[in-house]
């Protein structure tokens, strides 16, 4: 069956299409500031690295309504600056009450019961309990169409101690247990049930 997404019958549908076919995909929470310092922070699932040299990620921040920026957008747009958080189970709850739409200027975090903690070379703050955290500057943000898509130089990388190995210098993955995103609208996974595959020389 092939589906044309620019049909008039579909045109609408995109949306719950896709991000109920390109699955699992990642969660970062976001913490942004405000020029007052507020603390904003919200999940998104268009987001992934993009690149190691130099370190990258990008997310995609969709709009309030057309034209008009959600919070973490307005403040990047302002400061340059940002956090992804990653989300693993014990943090799955706490990142689904920041979805929530509260006024600008309110602190998701609070009224998500989680803790902020200072970042090391930009304002926004990471989120404590989160289990990484990535320090980004905004390189830029690409408008194409009604989306908006940000890209960030990686500066620094918040982890769990019992999460890094420092003499292979890696991640123990068998510790890190994210979620991912699954269909729209509802749905997430977990990713304890892994299998290898080496690949070929």
């Amino acid at each position: 069956m092939e589906l044309d997404l620019s049909s008039p019958e579909l045109a609408g549908r995109a949306y719950p299409i896709l991000a109920s076919l390109v699955t699992p995909r990642p969660i970062a929470l976001v913490t942004t500031v405000d020029q007052e310092g507020n603390i904003n922070a919200a999940p998104f699932s268009f987001f992934n690295l993009m690149g190691a040299r130099p370190p990258i990620c990008a997310f995609a921040p969709g709009d309030r309504e057309p034209g008009i920026p959600k919070d973490t957008a307005r403040n990047i747009r302002s400061t340059g600056e940002f956090v992804v958080n990653l989300v693993d189970e014990d943090l799955a709850g706490a990142m689904n009450h920041c979805a929530a739409t509260l006024p600008y200027g309110e602190n998701e975090l609070a009224a998500a019961g989680l803790e902020s903690a200072p970042s090391s070379v930009i304002r926004p703050p990471r989120i404590a309990d989160a289990p990484a955290s990535l320090e980004c500057t905004e390189w830029g943000t690409l408008r194409i169409g009604g989306n908006r898509l940000v890209i960030g130089l990686i500066k620094r990388v918040h982890v769990r101690e019992e999460l890094y190995d420092p003499e292979k210098q890696r991640i123990h993955s068998d510790r890190f247990k994210v979620i991912g995103r699954m269909a729209s609208p509802h749905w997430y996974c977990r990713t304890g049930d892994r299998f290898e595959m080496v690949r070929p020389e």
